[in-house]
């Protein structure tokens, strides 16, 4: 049961266990993760096109997303109130816009790509049947380049463990993110495992919705897509909203990006006091992303 597990997971742990001191190189290696990144998901969309029934499986992506993108996110907010009730924090936010539209339109492009890759595969005279294999060989490169970049955050473990607030978040996000799943799995009809693997995801989009196109095939790896590429485009309009009033519950809502792409919009916003929650948060919950999804990934085979 756990070996495709081993398997899969074996690039990220390897990685994770190279400390890189120079700068230079984990720019390169930063900036080749990006670019992998965008191949994957252009060979996503290529894998689209490859299937039959397109217009019928293009209603399923929209049916997963839809619901598990509403109980999940249902479910972070009904409980994340609670820890800015039960652990309040101060804020010392300023009055400064950010460009949230430039922001916006970096996540739009990575749709793009993905469309890209359905209309190349739907309108050039190609075969399709080594996009599957290309992909895996993909992912243990991307994994492996995620592990470095997870060990050499400048994140140590003491840190984590001392920062309350993040912790609390982290875990409340991961609970209520498996039960939201659990429940979206039973209104779907679908395995109850998938359903802990979609929920897994935790705002990482390009990372949750390759590792489910691997596992379940494009119309899953779609939806996981599209679920936790609404949930950091939800979360630029909810941090500069109720960040003041509620910043724990912004933080939280973020997940994963609260430590980088969501990071500028927390701090702006929110000030400088909400920085380490929201790095310890979002690391955790990014370090958990391929390891829950590929464990319920294994449960579910």
């Amino acid at each position: 049961m756990f070996s495709g597990m081993i398997f899969i997971f074996a690039p990220l742990v390897v990685g994770y266990l190279i400390s890189i001191e120079r700068a230079q190189t984990l720019e390169k290696i930063n900036v080749t993760t990006s670019r992998l990144i965008y191949l994957i998901l252009a060979l996503m969309g290529l894998s689209l096109a490859a299937l039959d029934n397109l217009g019928q499986n293009l209603q399923a992506i929209l049916k997963y997303t839809f619901v598990f993108f509403s109980v999940i996110s249902l479910s972070n907010l009904l409980a994340l109130p609670l820890v800015d009730k039960l652990l309040p924090i101060e804020t010392d936010s300023h009055q400064k816009k950010l460009p949230l539209s430039a922001m916006a339109m970096e996540s739009a492009r990575l749709i793009f790509v993905v469309g890209g890759g359905l209309i190349a595969g739907l309108v050039l005279p190609i075969g399709l049947e080594w996009v599957d294999t290309a992909s895996e060989w993909i992912l243990f490169v991307l994994l492996f380049f995620i592990g470095i970049q997870l060990r050499n955050s400048g994140l140590t473990l003491k840190q984590i463990l001392i920062n309350k607030h993040g912790l609390v978040i982290a875990c409340l996000i991961i609970i209520t993110s498996l039960l939201g799943g659990i429940i979206s799995a039973l209104l779907l009809d679908i395995n109850i495992y998938q359903g802990l693997a979609m929920a897994s995801g935790f705002g990482w989009y390009s990372l949750a919705g390759i590792l489910m196109g691997d596992a379940f095939g494009p119309v899953f790896g779609g939806a996981s897509f599209m679920i936790e590429l609404l949930r950091e485009l939800f979360a630029l309009v909810l941090i500069p909203m109720f960040i003041r009033s509620k910043p724990c519950t912004s933080i939280g809502y973020a997940g994963a990006t609260a430590m980088d792409f969501t990071l500028p919009v927390i701090q702006s916003t929110g000030g400088v006091r909400c920085v380490p929650i929201a790095i310890v948060s979002g690391f955790i919950l990014s370090l958990l992303v391929p390891v829950l999804m590929l464990f319920f990934v294994s449960l579910a085979g």
